[in-house]
């Protein structure tokens, strides 16, 4: 019988605040319920972002909250052959390209399609879809371009991996989606576009490293907030594209404040260690985050 594994994975880029209370308390419970295991797991890709101090931050709140969690912990930024590994498979099946456009050479290339009167499509994100300019560059050129020197990111060339994987990808949602879908739930990858998988200053993607890193621990539940619902489209595919053993996946409402918008460490919303400061205890989260019902 398998033991369902859980995790949680946030990135030590800031301090938690109550939607990671949630996230982590919900993960922490489920997993108590189902007699299973939960692990901790630190994204810290952006190494620019990241700090260890922040890191002992996020463990000083999981363990305030009484969360557990076992050792070691699987700290992204010392994995990156992990990473490398993975793009060199997809490198080596002809799924991955360089690109060397520049953000500002996009945002010029869509806003041009624009004045033309033409619409450009964006990915689930609202986030317009990478130009085909990169993919279509001739072999030569792109030796040419990199032995200039030229910055490049990877890129899934989404069309020819959907095509070499021949058939639809679909998941098991135990919570629900953003328009309540839950069940069987079949992913469009192709909405994404050709997404980066990897880049010069980070040597993986969020999309590439969850997507190993949930194989590599055995994750067998993965549980994340709502936000995140359509990139599962993306991951499933490239569980498909390596072989790798697919999770189940709840995606949870997300943590709102007062004025509607998703809480997030960029626009400094309030933290748990300052909530703990102010008086609150584990039980106050407990409350306000909607668990403080007890086993």
């Amino acid at each position: 019988m398998t033991v369902p594994v859980f995790r949680f994975a946030p990135s030590s880029n800031g301090a938690l605040h109550l939607g990671h209370a949630y996230s982590a308390m919900l993960n922490h419970r489920l997993a108590r319920e189902a007699g299973g295991r939960f692990l901790l797991r630190i994204e810290d890709i952006d190494t620019s972002r990241c700090s260890p101090e922040l890191e002992q931050a996020i463990y000083r709140d999981l363990e305030w909250l009484g969360i557990e969690w076992e050792l070691p912990v699987r700290r992204q930024s010392d994995h990156f052959e992990d990473y490398r590994a993975a793009l060199d498979r997809l490198e080596d099946a002809g799924l991955v390209y360089p690109s060397f456009m520049t953000r500002g050479e996009v945002r010029a290339f869509i806003a041009e399609a624009a004045a033309e009167g033409k619409p450009w499509p964006r990915d689930p994100d609202g986030a317009p879809l990478f130009p085909s300019i990169d993919r279509e560059r001739a072999p030569s050129e792109r030796k040419r371009l990199a032995a200039e020197g030229l910055p490049f990111a990877w890129r899934l060339d989404m069309e020819s991996a959907c095509t070499a994987l021949g058939h639809g990808v679909d998941w098991d949602e135990e919570g629900a989606g953003p328009c309540g879908e839950t069940g069987r739930v079949r992913a469009d990858p192709r909405a994404w576009g050709d997404v980066v998988l990897a880049r010069k200053e980070t040597p993986t993607s969020y999309h590439l490293a969850v997507t190993v890193d949930d194989a590599l621990q055995g994750i067998t539940h993965v549980v994340r907030g709502r936000d995140l619902f359509f990139a599962t489209a993306v991951h499933r595919l490239l569980q498909e594209l390596m072989g790798l053993p697919v999770p189940r996946y709840y995606h949870h409402a997300l943590m709102l404040g007062a004025d509607g918008r998703k809480l997030s460490k960029s626009e400094g919303d309030t933290g748990i260690a300052a909530l703990r400061k102010a008086g609150a205890t584990p039980a106050d989260i407990a409350r306000m985050v909607g668990l403080d019902n007890p086993l």
